[in-house]
């Protein structure tokens, strides 16, 4: 290999000849690095085939890069958390294999549901945040919302006769992370526009909840309206994975321990 200047016919070097059309296929990797590469190659001998191979693999995990950032942009965290992040030792209650098989995610190719049941401050929208980011990481296409975004989301957008597209938004994600169900009430209307989420996902995405409350209290979030209740918990519970959480907030861990 060499870098010497070759001057095609059009009075360019065929470097910068090279460097534009890489620019015109978006190639960044290539554009930064196949000159700082021909030198290495040089010195370590490779043949013209590894020296491509390096360049092809460093723009594929560029791009690869780029689509991480993508989907964890578009997922729309609070927060960023990951389940090394997770403090274990913390809730009194919490069955450790059972979440971490969850982060093999194999429930997002079987269209399953996961929700954690807690008490406030136990972490469960930690690890929905973290299911969802690791997610993201494995190529899958996530969104994060909380119940009452999505009901005042539809609602807007039912007055506006906007609710099909709107409705779009949360049936498209391979996986949906819903937090906070139960910390407000829900009047029918909401209680019917949460549902249609739901069913409609029902067996073609996958939900991640939260909630704060056991399943015998929910007919009390949806107005006590306990035949839509049923329906509902009969769509999430299908395939679902429940994962119960219980001891003090750790927003009190030091008032607590002092």
């Amino acid at each position: 290999m060499t870098t010497e200047p070759r001057i095609t016919p059009g009075g360019q070097t065929a470097t910068e000849t090279l460097r534009a059309q890489l620019a015109s296929l978006k190639l960044s990797y290539l554009i930064e690095y196949f000159e700082s590469l021909i030198q290495q190659a040089n010195v370590e001998q490779w043949s013209h085939v590894e020296y491509l191979a390096r360049l092809i693999e460093g723009e594929a995990h560029r791009r690869e890069d780029r689509s991480i950032q993508r989907r964890i942009g578009l997922a729309r965290f609070p927060v960023l958390k990951t389940l090394d992040q997770f403090d274990w030792g913390w809730p009194k209650k919490i069955n450790r294999p059972q979440i971490q098989n969850l982060f093999r995610l194999s429930f997002i190719e079987d269209n399953a549901n996961v929700i954690f049941i807690s008490n406030v401050g136990l972490g469960k929208s930690h690890l929905s945040i973290a299911l969802g980011h690791t997610a993201c990481l494995r190529g899958y296409s996530v969104l994060f919302t909380t119940a009452v975004d999505i009901i005042n989301t539809l609602s807007a957008a039912q007055a506006h006769g906007n609710l099909k597209r709107e409705l779009r938004k949360y049936l498209q994600p391979r996986l949906l992370v819903v937090d906070e169900l139960g910390y407000l009430p829900i009047d029918k209307h909401g209680a019917d526009l949460l549902f249609q989420v739901f069913s409609q996902r029902y067996e073609r995405g996958s939900i991640v909840l939260t909630s704060n409350r056991a399943y015998k209290h929910w007919p009390e979030i949806f107005n006590n309206d306990s035949t839509l209740t049923s329906a509902l918990l009969d769509r999430l519970l299908h395939h679902a994975e429940t994962v119960l959480i219980e001891g003090k907030s750790y927003r009190m861990k030091d008032k607590i321990e002092a």
